[in-house]
């Protein structure tokens, strides 16, 4: 074991399969000589070579078109999307192609292609550094969509993702990148991750992809949610006192109902919380799945927290952000609703 922040934990996981399997190559923006714009390929070039750490030009679509030809001719792409707020030009590509693929050849190609990108606010990085728009993805057929949320989930799902014949779009809240914040009261609190490091295996593990994790048990509401909100919703739970049930899904899809409706059937009451925009946002998706499933259990009505139906802002980051206030103000809603 070793303590690693998530940077750490993805740079050992590309580290560790490009190791196992000559298959496994990286592309994108700056991640050879420069290591990557967050340093998550740092020393993987120098490591494999120039001929399995491939710099690209600045062209999504080239990126990922470039992925789904190498899938298909035995390779395993790791396609980095250098911030989720470009992936929209590759966005054809992805639904059109890549999704596509085994269904449309019968299963005679697959397309193992793991497309990592950066995502979410709290870095200052206004409009167009700051998005979230996994439910995007969510919507599409042949896709799984994955977002960590600390070192040790990071790592062993990135190497399930790269294993998998199937394509992935694999979200990293860059909020949790770093850790531990150094504390210096002079520096902007939104400046990285007050997260701490975690321990993580230095070899090859797995994370089940389509598995949820309880991180907080409890018997009193369930609060479902991933990404940055997993520590948000637990810091909320704990300054309330409230006996709250955290879960977090881990992969979007497929999304592990299975614990979900155990979790709120037993509990009653139900928070859904997201950073992305509350308009069609995946909340509503799991939101839909509690009504079918849980209807007769609830107690209370669902409550659903995210981010506002607005741009992104910069200069009022934290007006929009769902932070621990609006949590907690949910949770006393659930619990006060008779």
């Amino acid at each position: 074991m070793t303590q690693m922040n998530m940077i750490q934990a993805l740079n050992s996981a590309m580290d560790v399969m490009m190791g196992r399997d000559a298959s496994v190559v990286t592309m994108g923006e700056d991640v050879g000589y420069f290591g990557g714009v967050f340093r998550v390929t740092d020393g993987l070039q120098r490591k494999y070579g120039q001929h399995r750490v491939l710099d690209s030009p600045i062209a999504e679509g080239g990126i990922v078109a470039t992925a789904i030809g190498m899938s298909v001719n035995g390779l395993r792409p790791v396609a980095e999307i250098q911030f989720a707020d470009y992936i929209y030009p590759a966005y054809d590509q992805i639904v059109s192609e890549l999704a596509r693929i085994r269904y449309r050849t019968g299963g005679e190609f697959n397309a193992p292609v793991t497309i990592r990108t950066p995502c979410g606010g709290g870095i200052r990085g206004g409009q167009t550094h700051s998005q979230s728009p996994e439910a995007l993805f969510a919507h599409v057929c042949g896709i799984k969509v994955v977002m960590p949320s600390n070192p040790y989930d990071a790592k062993g799902l990135l190497i399930s993702s790269i294993e998998d014949d199937d394509p992935v779009v694999f979200f990293e809240p860059k909020r949790l990148y770093n850790g531990p914040f150094d504390g210096d009261p002079n520096k902007p609190a939104v400046a990285w991750s007050s997260h701490p490091k975690g321990d993580v295996p230095d070899g090859h593990y797995r994370v089940t992809i389509g598995s949820a994790e309880i991180v907080r048990p409890g018997k009193q509401v369930t609060v479902i949610t991933y990404g940055t909100m997993v520590h948000v919703c637990i810091a909320a739970a704990e300054s309330l006192g409230i006996d709250a049930e955290v879960i977090d899904i881990r992969t979007i899809v497929p999304l592990d109902e299975e614990t979900i409706v155990r979790s709120v059937k037993k509990t009653g009451r139900c928070v859904v919380a997201h950073e992305a925009t509350r308009f069609a946002g995946f909340g509503a998706e799991i939101l839909a799945t509690i009504q079918e499933e849980c209807f007769w259990h609830l107690e209370a009505p669902i409550q659903r927290v995210a981010g506002w139906d607005t741009p992104y802002p910069h200069a009022f980051e934290w007006e929009y952000f769902p932070g621990q206030a609006r949590v907690a103000a949910a949770l006393k809603a659930t619990m006060e609703a008779k």
